[in-house]
């Protein structure tokens, strides 16, 4: 008889009912001095071999990146779950010691970044990263400014078009990550969460076949790990990115295209002068670029481009790159292709000379005046990377003991900043319907509680990849009727606070 169908506290074995409670108390008697984790495999059989218990759970998440390791800190956290003495385990295949040792170094910072919206922060303070976080590497902004690349019409946002503080937070990837990690190893002693990190999943199935079992747990996805474990869950998570092996287990198909861009982000040194508090983003014809605060005099870029243009960017000289990129964000069309033009040729104009040469000419020759980010003086050394971008949805989120979240889930394209908070966003999801499926005494892994969190993700994220896919399409053309259609409504929005607010709201997972 399957698990599946008994209620919480009672179990068949070898066709007599048996009260659980009971066979806790005689297995605490005789293991009295063991951890948490033994005292819970008591409520599972105390007859049952210590192997076969050992490598029964009630959640395993496999993926240790920051939705997965942040849904394991949120379950380790709450008190509905570790109440109930379930058992988590999380899988990671890489070594995350060297998130665990992380300590930042002072003028220096990873070419990776999130902007982390309000709920998102709200949600790391409720589990208790956000008070491991490094501080000092934190860049809240109010304010941000996107325009068009060709017709230069601009939309403004700061935080008076929402009256809720900050817009947005930027961190580095490692800070979050690391916080995490380390919030969850302070939950160690009160939570039963096994972190098997450098584990590589080797074969997800159902084992069907197995006769020695005392009970049935043909329909629980076992996972075969590198090495040599096997675990069993009730609750399997797929938190392992855009190929997720879990997803490939569930027949679940991925659904969306690639798009004929890299991004290229890269950590710019600017001007220490100016106060770097705003979020800046020009939409080219080629993709946007964006540069977001990191402290005074250090920002983060992310440009999104042509797979061919963005190879000449990454492997241009220093120098010529932060003349580029400060043409990329202040000239005019006209100029930035001459520059365009002048890549892979041996780089043999000054760009530096023709930046400043044309910049005087357009300063000149303009009718207002125009705002710019803090001018570009150097490029961190390694930071320039590259990698494709894709919009990729789930065919669904759910199956019968199965659930995904974060990439695994979806990818969007980085223009809008959404991925991460999309991600945490689920795991918020699930972690609420998990709680609510203990309370109400339901198989956390039965789909009909699941549906409960594909049908509230599912709507949201997709209303999130549809905007941010038309944004893209519609700024990445330079057909004349659309460039004056989406100028004059840039124009139209940047007077209307109320729909302003409402963008924001939106985007800042306010509503």
């Amino acid at each position: 008889m399957s698990l599946k169908y008994l209620p919480n506290r009672i179990l068949f074995q070898n066709n007599k009912l048996f009260n659980i409670n009971l066979f806790s108390s005689i297995f605490r008697q005789q293991y009295h001095k063991i951890n948490i984790r033994k005292r819970y495999l008591a409520t599972v059989s105390s007859s049952t071999s210590s192997d076969l218990l050992e490598n029964i759970y009630d959640i395993v998440i496999v993926g240790g990146g920051i939705s997965g390791s942040a849904l394991a800190c949120a379950l380790a956290s709450s008190s509905k779950i570790t109440g109930s003495q379930k058992r988590v385990a999380i899988i990671e295949s890489s070594d995350t010691s060297n998130i665990k040792g992380w300590k930042p170094i002072k003028g220096e910072f990873s070419n990776r970044v999130s902007s982390l919206t309000p709920r998102s922060v709200e949600f790391f303070k409720g589990i208790g990263v956000w008070q491991n976080i490094e501080e000092e590497r934190i860049k809240p902004f109010k304010d941000m400014q996107v325009w068009d690349g060709i017709s230069d019409a601009r939309i403004k946002f700061n935080n008076e078009n929402t009256g809720i503080g900050p817009l947005a937070w930027i961190l580095e990837n490692y800070n979050i990550h690391h916080a995490i990690l380390r919030t969850l190893d302070q939950y160690k002693e009160d939570s039963d969460v096994d972190f098997l990190d450098n584990t590589k999943v080797q074969k997800i199935s159902f084992d069907k076949e197995n006769k020695d079992e005392p009970f049935d747990l043909s329909d629980w996805p076992c996972v075969e790990l590198s090495n040599g474990k096997k675990l069993k869950t009730r609750l399997l998570v797929g938190a392992d990115g855009i190929n997720s092996p879990v997803r490939s287990f569930a027949n679940i198909d991925s659904l969306g295209w690639d798009y004929n861009s890299h991004a290229v982000v890269a950590t710019l040194h600017v001007d220490s002068n100016v106060e770097n508090k705003t979020a800046w983003q020009r939409f080219l014809p080629t993709g946007p670029i964006a540069m977001l605060p990191l402290q005074n005099g250090y920002s983060s870029m992310v440009w999104s481009t042509t797979p061919n243009l963005a190879n000449k960017i990454r492997s241009m000289s220093s120098n010529d790159f932060v003349h580029l990129v400060n043409a990329a964000f202040q000239l005019r069309m006209a100029d930035l292709e001459y520059f365009y033009s002048q890549l892979g040729d041996g780089e043999s104009v000054d760009f530096q000379n023709e930046f400043e040469w044309r910049k005087d000419v357009q300063s000149k020759n303009s009718n207002y005046k125009e705002e710019f980010p803090p001018i570009v003086l150097g490029v961190q050394e390694k930071t320039r990377a590259g990698f494709p971008l894709r919009m990729r949805n789930a065919e669904s989120y759910i199956k019968e003991r199965i659930v995904l979240v974060g990439d695994a889930a979806h990818t969007i394209h980085p223009l809008a900043g959404q991925g991460l908070n999309q991600g945490l966003a689920d795991v918020q999801c699930l972690l609420k319907v998990i709680e609510q499926g203990i309370i109400n005494g339901q198989d956390i892994g039965d789909i009909n509680l699941l549906r409960e969190y594909s049908s509230e993700r599912y709507f949201a994220n997709i209303m999130m990849l549809g905007v941010v896919d038309k944004l893209h399409k519609l700024f990445g053309t330079s057909l004349t009727p659309i460039v004056l259609a989406r100028s004059f409504g840039l124009k139209v929005l940047d007077n209307f606070d109320p729909i302003k607010a409402e963008i924001m709201k939106f985007a800042m997972g306010a509503e």
